[in-house]
């Protein structure tokens, strides 16, 4: 391997011959503008000091200017500065400094001089595949527990809806109703469907868990992860009658994740370390975590099995009412954990010896989880993402069909919201079906046992479903609303279209914070006499003449700056970045005195482009972008942004800030310069995203950023945008 890298060149012959050569690569997990300004940063910092730089960017793109096997060849040392997992294999050998994306913007000069003294990568080594523990820059972005849990949720969510539609409608085309439950022929069409969905259902609890763990230690710890959750999932392992469930998978894939990270720390010869992630780091971890589990574990989930049957045994003579809530209660907790299994084996338990009601409580509770997530998903849209509103209209049709496992995405994404909803719901349920005396001849519940004739009391067992699952999601809308992340979220004004109310409240803001400019509420018109398009700051064309129609005056802010004259043909009005951005999408003075308010005035600013179908849904989704790590990008620069179909095409918008926004950047600088970026979810092309790489790169230009600063109004401001392309 060549040496470290030395001192800046002194352009001695010596130099000449020699030239110090760094890579970097760099990437974060949302968004594009990190990772190209870190890009142009460190291309910057490596050129003033004499060192030739390749810099691969792997944005949302894709990887461009891609290191090849000559450039690594060649290169005295690597950057990693990323906030997602960046494939380290191929520096085998080399000196590899990691750190977060930010670091890459704020601290270029300082990573040039690390990397020359950074410790040399190997195979299987600690960090591989992933950032340094610790590494700086990450932003106030979400914890790594947080990031493990979303990243397994987001692989085990196809494997839910997949397994649980496939039993539903298996269910209920082929299925008919016995003393044993819903039973489908064997050999049949739909048996062979049912065992599809089943392969489904058994496969989504070791991917949770092979993923969580995959996410903390990369490759060497999905096997042992995945191993861990299908164990965890089969309780005849440890002499239970039922599964730890999803809860289980939660704690093998941490289990899993930091299991092998520590083995990665142990030092092993190094003719040992290129077998370390293949072969020694996976059967070490799956046999210890495996027997762990069997051993240690297992053995407690098997007493409470036991036990809580015992305890319910002895309350057949209680009330009804109590009886009911505590088995909707068990029932919702961990559906098909151990507290699950014991209420449902228990009511099913009593049908045989004539008792039906026990069952009629449980079949009540069973579908409030999805159905009640589901109708959350519709109730507060703007809480959750696409993905999230999907797997709730699944959630819905699973719930018809008693698959209470319809609601695990929910439960794991947001424990701490999600299952006390359902508990309290699946409770509310089970009491009133115990009130009314609702009877289940089959070990089953959902509404369909009711369809199909298995239910007495049937409107009884309706109203019972009924008000739990909207317990639940009036519960869960509530909870996740007022949670750390939702809580921002929930501040953004109920309304719709893209003209902010007048009076509108802001739960947890200022009731100034939709106060924008004093006239830009009012949609006042003033008609310019030539209907073609005027951007403001020309005195000639900020004059205003009656009664001509074509153009509309809407003012750009409060104080000196004036109004802005646009017309009401995009056509015909000055465009710079491809036409993403117009004279109607800029102002050059934001009246918002916080990140909220000014991210609601960009997203206004954004509907005068005609390209916003809902501006109260495009500002929801800028706020949960904040949530996954600020856009202040630092150098008084801010990109907030969000993908979302509350936009018909890409639009953007920029604007100054005069006193600056705190908007968390690490340099600790306010944002002054703004840009915000739309798009929507199923944007075509990558257009609009090349363009915004441009524009994050030309940022980083002291003097473009000067000219910006100081253009003195809308049509200056285009005119120096301009020069982005």
């Amino acid at each position: 391997m060549t040496s470290p890298a030395g001192p800046p060149s002194t352009g001695g012959r010596d130099d000449e011959r020699r030239r110090v050569k760094l890579l970097a690569v760099t990437a974060c997990p949302t968004g594009i503008a990190h990772t190209y300004m870190a890009a142009e940063k460190l291309a910057q910092a490596a050129a003033s000091r004499g060192i030739e730089m390749k810099v691969e960017t792997q944005g949302s793109i894709g990887a461009e200017n891609v290191l090849d096997d000559n450039d690594i060849k060649a290169a005295d040392g690597i950057i990693v500065a990323a906030d997602k997992d960046v494939d380290l294999s191929r520096f085998a050998g080399k000196r590899v400094l990691t750190v977060g994306v930010a670091e890459g913007i704020h601290h270029p000069e300082q990573l040039i001089e690390r990397v020359r003294s950074a410790p040399v990568h190997t195979p299987g080594g600690a960090g591989s595949g992933a950032r340094t523990p610790g590494g700086e820059g990450g932003g106030r972005e979400r914890g790594p527990v947080y990031k493990a849990l979303m990243n397994g949720v987001s692989y085990m969510i196809p494997f839910v809806v997949v397994g649980g539609l496939l039993i539903a409608v298996s269910l209920a085309l082929g299925g008919h109703a016995t003393a044993k439950g819903y039973v489908i022929p064997d050999g049949t069409f739909w048996a062979h469907v049912n065992a599809i969905g089943g392969i489904g259902f058994q496969l989504m609890i070791p991917i949770l868990s092979g993923y969580i763990a995959y996410a903390i230690a990369d490759r060497p710890a999905l096997v042992p992860g995945m191993i861990g959750g299908w164990i965890a999932n089969t309780g005849a392992l440890y002499d239970s009658k039922a599964g730890a469930g999803f809860i289980g998978a939660i704690v093998t894939g941490f289990l899993a994740g930091y299991l092998v990270l520590w083995i990665k720390k142990v030092r092993v010869p190094r003719f040992v370390q290129p077998i370390m992630p293949i072969i020694v780091i996976p059967i070490v971890a799956t046999t210890a975590l495996g027997l762990f589990f069997v051993y240690v574990i297992g053995r407690p989930i098997s007493w409470v099995f036991e036990h809580l049957t015992s305890w319910l045994g002895g309350m057949t003579g209680t009330s009804a009412i109590l009886l009911g809530a505590i088995l909707g209660l068990m029932i919702a907790f961990d559906m098909g954990g151990p507290v699950n299994k014991t209420a449902f084996l228990f009511g099913a338990g009593l049908i045989a010896s004539g008792n039906q009601t026990v069952m009629g409580m449980c079949a009540a509770a069973i579908p409030v989880m999805p159905l009640g997530q589901g109708l959350a998903t519709l109730v507060r849209r703007r809480l959750y993402t696409e993905q999230e509103r999907e797997t709730g209209l699944a959630a819905l049709f699973m719930g018809c069909f008693g698959i209470s496992e319809g609601a695990i995405p929910f439960a794991a994404a947001r424990p701490a919201q999600v299952i006390p909803a359902n508990m309290l719901g699946g409770a509310v349920a089970g009491a009133v079906a115990g009130l009314a005396g609702v009877k289940d001849a089959v070990p089953h519940g959902g509404p369909i046992v009711a369809v199909l004739g298995a239910v007495s009391g049937v409107p009884m067992f309706f109203v019972a479903v009924v008000i739990g699952a909207v317990v639940t999601a009036l519960v869960t809308v509530t909870l996740v609303d007022v949670s750390g992340r939702q809580g921002r979220v929930g501040a953004v004004p109920a309304g719709s279209g893209a003209a902010p109310a007048h009076g509108s409240e802001s739960a947890g803001t200022e009731a100034s914070d939709t106060d924008t400019a004093s006239g830009t509420d009012s949609g006042a018109e003033l008609r310019s006499g030539s209907g073609s398009s005027a951007v403001g700051g020309d005195t000639a064309t900020q004059v205003a003449v009656p009664e001509q129609a074509g153009a509309a005056m809407e003012p750009g802010a409060a104080g000196s700056e004036g109004s802005v004259l646009v017309s009401a043909d995009p056509g015909t009005e000055a465009e710079v970045l491809s036409g993403y951005l117009s004279g109607r999408t800029v102002r050059v003075a934001l009246t918002a005195g916080d990140k909220e308010a000014a991210i609601r005035e960009m997203a206004e600013l954004l509907g005068r482009s005609g390209r916003v179908a809902d501006v109260d849904e495009l500002v929801a989704s800028a706020l949960r972008r904040e949530e996954q790590g600020t856009t202040g990008l630092g150098e008084e620069i801010a990109i907030p942004h969000a993908k979302t179909d509350a936009v018909s095409a890409p639009v953007v918008g920029f604007a100054r800030s005069a006193e600056g926004i705190e908007w968390g950047s690490l340099d600790g600088t306010k944002a002054r310069l703004v840009f915000m970026i739309a798009v929507p979810e199923a944007a075509a092309g990558d257009e609009h995203l090349r363009i915004l790489a441009l524009l994050s790169r030309k940022l980083m230009d002291p003097g473009f950023r000067e000219r910006l600063s100081a253009a003195p109004d809308e049509r200056a401001v285009l005119d120096v945008l301009a020069e982005v392309g």
